[in-house]
């Protein structure tokens, strides 16, 4: 199944009070693994960026007044996500902030119903414990150390590895490889393995003589003959 896993960069916590998105990342994951197909975009937010904002995610005005708008980009964020589920931390931060966007440019909100939360699956999985992103890749073994400062791109990755963890990925695929392991060890490397007990035979005793004559009008010791011997031999006496 496709799936899209975002995350965003903000001027600050409330698209109702005038905050705007600086930066989306997004990872095309399929089955839980990534594709290598990413969407990443800084934009700029046609406002001021707070000083407590930058300090999160290091994004300056300067830097962001070089970028396209999210009018401008808008497009080619919605052909890439397509109508995939979407994947987010703290998914109702992002999306109300994507949705703000979106009105901005009158295009319809993202449906509720194909947004995806790994802060409410991580929460549900363990709780009581640490949910953050940080806390969550530390707790599955995923290495963070690049993650300095927030970057939605970098942010978006890791998540992917989370959400793969949360959905039970290492786990399935660890039970997978130790059912397959046995498998192979009870059929001894063979495709197939022999009943216990054979299946009795559906051919009536006529059916067998007409088989056997034809048997015999072959070349001297078709493989058919010696096929039989072997069925007879089993035979229980």
């Amino acid at each position: 199944m496709r799936e899209i896993v975002f995350d965003t960069e903000t001027t600050g916590l409330d698209p109702a009070q005038g905050h705007r998105i600086v930066e989306i990342g997004a990872v095309e994951i399929s089955n839980l693994i990534p594709t290598g197909r990413v969407f990443h975009v800084y934009l700029n937010p046609e406002r001021d960026m707070p000083e407590e904002a930058f300090r999160v995610h290091g994004l300056s005005n300067e830097f962001l007044l070089q970028h396209k708008r999210f009018a401008d980009i808008v497009a080619e964020f919605i052909d890439f996500i397509e109508d995939s589920p979407l994947v987010a931390h703290n998914a109702e931060f992002d999306t109300r902030f994507l949705n703000a966007e979106l009105a901005l440019v009158d295009l319809p909100a993202l449906a509720g119903s194909r947004i995806v939360d790994t802060l409410a699956m991580a929460r549900r999985l363990n709780p009581g414990s640490p949910a953050s992103l940080d806390a969550l890749c530390q707790r599955y073994g995923i290495d963070s150390s690049r993650r300095e400062k927030h970057g939605a791109l970098l942010d978006a990755g890791l998540l992917a590895e989370v959400y793969a963890e949360l959905c039970g990925g290492r786990q399935a695929a660890l039970s997978l490889q130790a059912t397959s392991g046995a498998a192979r060890r009870n059929t001894k490397n063979n495709l197939m393995t022999e009943r216990p007990q054979p299946l009795a035979s559906r051919l009536s005793a006529s059916e067998i003589d007409a088989h056997q004559k034809f048997i015999e009008t072959l070349a001297p010791n078709p493989l058919w003959a010696r096929y039989l011997d072997s069925q007879q031999d089993k035979t229980p006496n």
